[in-house]
């Protein structure tokens, strides 16, 4: 093993080298720290005030954006702030608009967990096209606020609850899904319209399937063309999915049990098919998308014209993808263009059709698997490789087709910098980064091109808004959100703990990139126990320059080195590199992850005796398959969520990255938790959801079961009512109060 060495670690060396050898464990006492778990999930946000959903109003006289109450950092109101200058002001206000939310259905629940919506009130909006108009969905019916005046219409007052509402693309309708079916209103007229009557059961038109919402990041099933003439719309038959019988046993201690449709991995998916119905008339015409009915509905897209759908489909297998062009007025459909690959196909949103009737679209079909720009003609045919190189475009956030230029996130110098750069639409020059500073920046543009909402975080810096123009230059604050008196964070920050950075090189050569918190009064002479905390999945980058979770911060106050290292297999490295663990989770990963842990245990100040290991969802299952294949390595774990067999998660994701299990049995097998339970070794704390609908409770369920088997001594909680994720102020503390204790008694041997 190689080793490229942070300055710090340099210096700390330097320091070992003259200094007497390290204190005993547990000879001195870190103080208590000031941030406490309590404030640590109490409102406001220690982050600070960071708005979201960030956009600009259609005529660009102004930025719109989701807050949080300065009382409840769980509810969400509608702000804005008009470009020309002025404080930014209170547009909806949630509470006005619906004083007693109502509860919510199964299916907009489901939504939210798929999009990780975790708070209430105003948690989307829509504008319409002309500026003068939003849309909100709230209390279950919909809301049509006037900008000016700030009056607010609702459109219907329903007992059934109306999901995915939007504003057609020139403002004259609004769609929304309602028991199934999708319905249209005449703004004008208040004339309400069903597009589809037929949905009920198993069937639903205009609505995305479980794994579509959940893996595919496709959470709607309605697409409008831009002339509103059409809508393209899913149906949704999902009788041949498994219905698995979940028990949820409620915070009220009811129990009711709950028929999910869950197409675990080998099972039959869902049967979806792609209609183009008349807006006027309802006349419906089918796109074929397959020979098989095997298939996924990635996305629909349309030209500019509305002459044409681009219909984006994979196979089951998910190592092709299909963009095909259909017709609207008949529903042909031919292949525009089809990717292949041996390893997967990542999908992004990066679609678009420009007025000139080419396309742009970004691919991993580069060497390396390194996602680029491309510019393609109307047929599809390429026109030119708008960007190359080994590093990733992240998303396309603009086209200036006047100064044909394109704007779009990526990470050129290193993959633990996000910036915004601009790029010649012909490829003809090099990318000019328009972005400063060493951390994050995400971006949302305006029509016209020529200003930018941006965002910027780094280790020292939470979220920072600003209107922001082309070349980079801030315009005027949005939220600043300084680190100053009166800051939610300002009292602690003296305390703060900034990581640092460094590389490591995998068992194959593989550079790997990892950071390091310090304790609180780090003194190199002392010897600190440590944890290590994992995702080490796909779709998942853990080490970066921007803001980082404050349980990091948690920790490292209470006198741990707090450690994270990305391994093979993880994100924004591209497809190869994140290829590594094709048919085979939980193997490469876990030997990162070694790598990592042997560099943690070299280190002078770290007690190799006193290491931790934890991680949530596909953390956990890492957390468990690590310490089962070296189960004398950590000294603890503390599991959340995880998957313990992969036969029992879903079929997107799972077969995505295993295949079939008829095709990969062993690799199945050897992926599973239950294959190397007889090394069970390493005391686990094992927690999970028990409402849990994306990794079953079943998981955890039959885990504990087989430790009970083997007689086997472990700590277990469950959170009645609790899905994938732990929710709420009060749990929220129980949680991380249950699981600093424990890693205390194991690793500090306190309590």
């Amino acid at each position: 093993m190689s080793v490229r060495l942070a300055s710090f670690l340099a210096v700390v060396t330097a320091l070992t080298a003259c200094q007497p050898a390290p204190e005993a464990p547990g000879e001195t006492e870190t103080a208590e720290p000031a941030l406490t778990i309590e404030r640590l999930h109490a409102s406001p946000s220690l982050t600070g005030a960071t708005p979201r959903s960030l956009t600009f109003s259609p005529d660009g006289s102004r930025v719109t954006f989701l807050r949080a109450k300065d009382d409840d950092a769980s509810v969400l109101d509608l702000w804005a702030m008009d470009i020309d200058g002025g404080e930014p002001y209170l547009l909806v206000d949630s509470q006005v608009l619906a004083p007693d939310e109502r509860e919510l259905t199964e299916a907009e629940r489901q939504l939210r967990e798929r999009a990780r919506i975790s708070s209430t009130g105003i948690v989307r909006y829509d504008w319409d096209s002309q500026g003068e108009a939003i849309l909100v969905p709230l209390d279950g019916d919909v809301f049509h606020v006037d900008v000016a005046t700030g009056q607010a219409r609702r459109l219907m007052e329903t007992p059934e609850y109306e999901t995915d509402a939007r504003i057609s693309p020139r403002g004259n309708f609004v769609s929304f899904v309602r028991e199934q079916n999708l319905y249209v209103i005449d703004l004008e007229s208040g004339e309400e319209t069903a597009i589809t009557s037929e949905g009920g059961g198993l069937v639903s038109f205009g609505m995305a399937e479980f794994v579509a919402q959940e893996e595919l990041g496709r959470r709607t099933g309605y697409w409008w063309s831009p002339d509103e003439q059409y809508i393209a719309l899913a149906r949704v038959d999902e009788s041949p999915v498994d219905n698995i019988q979940r028990m949820e046993i409620g915070a009220d201690g009811s129990a009711r049990v709950v028929d999910q449709r869950y197409p675990r991995a080998g099972t039959d998916n869902a049967i979806v098919e792609l209609f183009i119905a008349e807006r006027a008339t309802g006349t419906r015409r089918q796109v074929e998308l397959a020979q098989t009915d095997d298939i996924y509905l990635a996305r629909v897209n349309w030209a500019s014209d509305s002459a044409t759908a681009y219909v984006q489909v994979l196979n089951r297998m998910q190592d092709q993808l299909t963009i095909l062009t259909a017709d609207p007025a008949t529903g042909e459909a031919a292949p525009w263009l089809v990717e292949n690959t041996d390893i997967w196909i990542n999908l992004t949103n990066d679609f678009r059709a420009l007025s000139d009737g080419t396309v742009l679209w970004t691919s991993e079909d580069t060497p390396g698997g390194f996602r680029h720009i491309q510019h393609r003609a109307a047929d599809g045919s390429l026109i030119n490789q708008v960007t190359s190189g080994d590093w990733v475009v992240g998303s396309i956030n603009s086209v200036d087709m006047d100064n044909s230029l394109v704007y779009f996130t990526g990470w050129i110098e290193t993959p633990l910098e996000r910036h915004i750069y601009s790029v010649p639409l012909d490829g003809s020059a090099a990318p000019t980064r328009i972005t400063s500073g060493d951390g994050r920046w995400s971006a949302r543009f305006g029509r016209d091109a020529t200003r930018f909402i941006g965002t910027y975080s780094d280790p020292q810096t939470p979220p920072q808004t600003a209107l922001y123009a082309v070349d980079g230059s801030r315009i005027r604050w949005i939220e600043e959100n300084a680190l100053v008196e009166g800051h939610p964070y300002a009292p602690y920050l003296d305390d703060h703990i900034t990581p640092q950075y460094g590389t490591l090189t995998a068992a194959d050569g593989t550079e790997l990139h990892y950071q390091i918190f310090l304790p609180a009064d780090f003194d190199p002479n002392r010897q600190y126990p440590a944890i290590q905390y994992l995702y080490g999945g796909p779709h998942s980058q853990q080490v970066h320059r921007g803001w980082q979770s404050l349980r990091a911060q948690m920790f490292a106050q209470r006198g741990y080195v707090y450690f994270t290292i990305d391994n093979r297999g993880s994100w924004n490295r591209g497809r190869e590199f994140e290829g590594q663990l094709r048919h085979r989770m939980g193997s490469v990963e876990v030997e990162d992850q070694l790598v990592g842990l042997d560099y943690l245990k070299s280190l002078d100040f770290v007690d190799a005796d006193r290491v931790g290991i934890w991680g949530w969802s596909y953390g956990g299952y890492m957390t468990l398959m690590a310490t089962l294949q070296a189960p004398d390595a950590w000294a603890a774990g503390v599991a959340g969520a995880p998957v313990t067999d992969w036969t029992l998660y879903d079929t997107a994701y799972t077969e995505r990255y295993m295949g079939h299990p008829d095709a990969n049995f062993d690799g199945y097998e050897q992926s599973s938790v239950f294959a190397h339970l007889d090394s069970y070794e390493t005391p686990l704390l094992l927690i999970h959801g028990m409402a849990d609908d994306n990794v079953i409770f079943a998981n955890s369920v039959r885990l504990y079961s087989e430790l009970q088997q083997q007689r086997a001594d472990f700590e277990m909680m469950t959170y009645p009512g609790q899905r994938h994720g732990v929710r709420g102020e009060d749990r929220s503390v129980h949680l991380w109060t249950m699981i600093v204790n424990y890693f205390n008694h194991q690793l500090k041997d306190e309590g």
